[in-house]
């Protein structure tokens, strides 16, 4: 056991918790390992050690990503590390059977190669319960459609980054609407350039102004859903 084992394993819950959300933010992929292994096996389930800990970790990066406080490679590095636990953490989680909130599809559009954020909403998606398929980057609509055609999906999540490759969005949905299943999914948007005026536009049910907004939207949607199957 190393020494930042000893010191980790000395702290109470909370205090690794707070550690751990710290860590993250540094991108210290090794300490966040070894503070999930911890939390294991002091018998907390893989489901909360993801959404108390390592998800509240990322909504604290992804707030500051967005006010300017963090830049790319520190988004990276934070990335990397939750990414560490996360390989701990999902085999555990198929396996206690986590909650599943709902499957989502998500991809950067056609013609934009930016996925800082795409990254950031799949991780605190997956983290949250949601099961998430991420085409990448530079994707048509058939590529969208092909995806959500395939699988039992509710949600689409489009993100571009550029004030060129926006309009590709409506694109997207007005293929849906021309085949007759745009009811069938929730249509999430966002990126730096859109706005909420945008996102009625173009017929998207949401605009997501962040990781951390895109995550509560999404439970949102799925719980009216949810509501109006048992109605």
């Amino acid at each position: 056991m190393s020494e930042e084992e000893i010191i980790l394993s000395e702290l109470s819950d909370e205090d690794l918790n707070l550690q751990m959300q710290d860590d993250l933010y540094d991108g210290m992929k090794e300490e966040i390992e070894e503070g999930v292994n911890i939390f294991l096996e002091r018998g907390w389930q893989p489901y909360d050690i993801l959404t108390k800990v390592l998800v509240e970790g990322m909504r604290i990066v992804g707030i500051d990503f967005r006010d300017g406080i963090l830049f790319v490679p520190e988004v990276l590095l934070a990335a990397n590390a939750m990414k560490g636990g996360m390989a701990i953490l999902k085999p555990l989680l198929a396996e206690t059977g986590a909650p599943r909130l709902g499957n989502m599809v998500i991809g950067t559009v056609k013609g934009d190669i930016h996925d800082i954020g795409k990254n950031l909403v799949t991780m605190m998606m997956e983290g949250a319960g949601f099961e998430v398929k991420d085409l990448g980057i530079n994707n048509d609509a058939d590529a969208y459609i092909s995806e959500l055609e395939s699988g039992q999906y509710d949600i689409l999540g489009m993100s571009a980054l550029l004030t060129t490759t926006m309009p590709y969005m409506k694109v997207v949905i007005d293929t849906l609407v021309e085949k007759g299943t745009r009811d069938d999914y929730v249509v999430l948007v966002g990126g730096a350039p859109l706005n909420e005026e945008f996102g009625n536009a173009i017929g998207a049910d949401a605009y997501c102004r962040d990781a951390a907004v895109a995550v509560e939207t999404a439970k949102e949607f799925m719980a009216k859903r949810h509501n109006q199957l048992a109605g």
